[in-house]
Formats: C-alpha cells, structure tokens, sequence
C-alpha cells in the first residue's frame, strides 16, 4: 500500500510511519517541520521506503504531491495541537485545523485516495459538562477554540465521503504521551514532566492538580490509526484507557520513575483546560477491534527511559 502521512515528522506521526514502513507501506511524509523534527524519521528511513515532502498542509501545492505519489490511504494528523494557544489566536487555529484539513480533503479528492484517517481530539471535543466517560453519541460542545475546530471539520468529512467517496475515519484520542513527545510545548505533560525531572527542575503545575485526563500511550494510539486505516466505514472513535487519572498522581508515578522526590510549582489554571476528561472506548473495540494494551505504570516508565536516554 502507499500511505501519505501529514505532520509524520511530528511526535505521532513519526511512530505512525514507523509502523507503516515495518509493515511494507511505501510511506510519503508531508510535514512543514514548524514542529515536527527530521530526525524522528531517521529510523524509518533506514528500514524501508520512505520519503518525505517539506510542505504547508494549506498550501494549493498539497494536491500536486498527493496525485503525483498517489496513496492508497491518508492519515492526517498535522495540526494546531495546542489548546491555550487556540485561546490567544483563534483565528490562526481556524486556519490551520479547517482550512488545513478542507484542503488535505480536496487533495484527497483529487488523487482518488479511497480514505483518509483524521486524528481529531478526544477530550477537547466534547466540552466540560458532558458525562464521564464520554461516548461518541453524545453531544459535542467543545469549549476552546481548538476543539470547535476539531468539530467543524466533521461535517467536511462526512460531505467529501457522500458527494466524492472519499471514505474516512476519524480517531479521537485522549492524552496521548511517549518517546519522542516535545518537552519544550504547552502540550505533552508526561514529556514536559520527566524532562524537567530528569534535569533537576521542579515541574509545574497549572491548578490544584485534582484535574483528571486519560493518558494513553502512543503506540496504542498508532495500532487504532492503523487499524482504522485498514477499515473506514465513516465515524468518529475514542481512542483511550478509560481510566481517569490526576495530574497529582501522574505527577507521582513520573517522579518515582525518574528518581525525583521534590514536589511541584503550582500556578493558576489555564483559560480552556477542562477539568476532567475520560472517555468510554468500547466503540473502537466493536468497529476496528481496538483496545489499550499499555498500563500508565509501563508507559510512563519506558518514556522516563527514552528521555534519560536522549537527554
């Protein structure tokens, strides 16, 4: 198969081609490399056939590279990721997260790609006062710029699948940390944690730390993209554990594995963070045969590794 990975130099995207390539896809990466580094793809280039295109999601140029390589399947996961900063510019946010994938979608259209896979969110989706865990039949009221964004882009995949038969499948993940994750952004707490750590730094925290997320590794998340990939059908899908954690506890469980035992900086909540996220992923077990494989206490140990490791 060919397979076309947008942002695949990204934290994500790099495992995503990895497990492409070892799975004998010939892999084309799109990546503007405004976050995503080369050096994630080193391994993936060593090991089978894979290329890669420097090149703006929003740019008219997308449809040229994506009919000239001509993938069998898309995986979009280039993104404005981070949710505070979707707070401070929301119109920069609408432009790339909309507008970017509207034009992924035409690019699709035109090469006659038979699906693309879109990696949207699974917790900013669906806003602060929807039942824990959340299900994919609930309502989605998302309450930051970037998860209004994460919603819009729905309706496009739905007309592009029923007006060009551009089939699709969109993953929703919680909070997804490993190796490789940037420890320097707003996002990746796991990563931003164990870095600080690891350096003698105390992290910090934003609230009082009682706020939960749904920390999911992220070589279970590329097992559901790939298997989404393999299967359509339309949709939108959680991809999780189903189990709530704090920031207090993850905040412990990193600290043992990294050997720290001084406690943390808080400072006040940020403008867009909910409160607690967990999601209910008994959906993508029915539909593509996924389920998380990787307890918190094993991923957390092996990113600790990889960041002592590539210090």
């Amino acid at each position: 198969m060919k397979s076309l990975v947008t942002g695949g130099a990204g934290f994500i995207g790099s495992h995503l081609v990895d497990r492409l390539v070892d799975e004998g896809h010939e892999v084309l990466v799109v990546d503007d490399l405004s976050k995503g580094h080369l050096s994630r793809l080193a391994d993936a280039r060593s090991r089978g056939p894979m290329k890669f295109h420097q090149l703006d999601i929003r740019s008219k140029d997308l449809t040229d590279v994506t009919t000239k390589f001509g993938p069998d399947v898309m995986f979009h996961l280039a993104a404005q990721a981070s949710v505070s900063a979707s707070v401070a510019d929301p119109a920069y946010d609408a432009d790339v997260n909309v507008l970017g994938t509207l034009q992924v979608l035409q690019a699709a259209r035109a090469a006659s790609c038979g699906r693309v896979v879109f990696t949207s969110t699974g917790g900013a989706v669906y806003g602060t006062n929807v039942k824990l865990p959340a299900k994919e039949t609930y309502t989605k009221s998302p309450d930051s710029p970037y998860g209004i964004s994460k919603k819009i882009v729905e309706d496009y995949f739905r007309l592009y699948r029923s007006l060009y038969d551009v089939d699709y499948m969109i993953i929703g993940p919680s909070n997804v940390y490993g190796p490789r994750q940037d420890p320097h952004g707003e996002a990746g707490v796991v990563a931003i944690f164990s870095r600080a750590m690891l350096d003698g730094q105390r992290p910090t925290i934003f609230g009082d730390g009682n706020q939960t997320r749904d920390y999911v590794y992220v070589e279970d998340v590329v097992d559901a993209l790939v298997r989404a990939g393999n299967t359509g059908g339309g949709g939108f899908l959680n991809v999780g554990t189903g189990v709530e954690t704090s920031v207090t506890d993850l905040y412990s469980q990193i600290a043992s594995a990294a050997g720290f035992d001084r406690p943390p900086i808080h400072e006040a909540a940020r403008p867009g963070d909910v409160m607690r996220s967990v999601l209910d992923v008994a959906a993508a077990a029915q539909l593509i045969g996924w389920a998380p494989f990787t307890p918190l206490s094993d991923g957390v140990t092996r990113t600790v590794a990889w960041f002592r490791a590539n210090g």
